[in-house]
């Protein structure tokens, strides 16, 4: 039980939080049954652009670096890179990370919304296994996707796919069709420029 108290250890040993925006956050303790969990989507413009993935998973953030972003092809298996925790407040954050720290550039809240869990195991023990069944309830992405860890060379990345369903698509791409916030309806040049105006 004590490796539970340093979910938040990585997140907070690699940003400086008096410099950074980013919310310092905690681990969520809450253990209302009636709260439906959430996922987010943020569209981060750091050294490479990419979309990394959040899913609340025991009282924190549990996160992948997408590079291309979601895709409604399930003939399309998008590489996600695990990342560390990020606390629950995480899920609201939009700005901009200044230079010099780590991840520095603009983040977007691409999609939000609320999941279910569409295997009998608990998310805990699904991540643990490294197979994730998820029902997405968000802005931008609806349906049914899976997170799947490879075995490849003792690679520790995972996959990210949709599965068959009435929302999957070959010829719809949201990572091209879909590019302002789904909490304030900004695009990232806007966030950016925003940001900018208050130093």
């Amino acid at each position: 039980m004590a490796a539970k108290k340093d979910q938040l250890k990585e997140y907070k040993q690699r940003r400086n939080l008096k410099k950074s925006p980013e919310p310092k956050g905690k681990v969520s303790k809450s253990k209302k049954k009636a709260k439906v969990p959430i996922f987010v989507i943020q569209k981060h413009d750091a050294s490479h652009e990419h979309y990394d993935l959040r899913i609340e998973i025991d009282g924190v953030l549990k996160s992948w670096a997408v590079p291309k972003g979601p895709s409604f092809d399930p003939k399309i298996k998008r590489l996600a890179v695990p990342t560390d925790d990020h606390p629950m407040e995480y899920a609201d954050f939009e700005g901009v990370i200044p230079k010099g720290n780590y991840g520095a550039g603009t983040v977007m809240v691409w999609d939000m919304g609320t999941y279910e869990n569409l295997k009998l195991d608990s998310m805990d023990d699904c991540y643990n296994h490294g197979r994730i069944e998820i029902l997405l309830k968000g802005k931008k992405l609806k349906g049914t996707f899976a997170l799947v860890r490879t075995l490849l060379h003792n690679s520790k990345d995972w996959l990210l796919i949709k599965l068959r369903d009435e929302y999957a698509s070959a010829e719809k791409n949201p990572v091209s069709t879909q590019k302002k916030s789904a909490l304030t309806g900004r695009t990232m040049a806007q966030i950016a420029a925003s940001e900018s105006k208050k130093k």
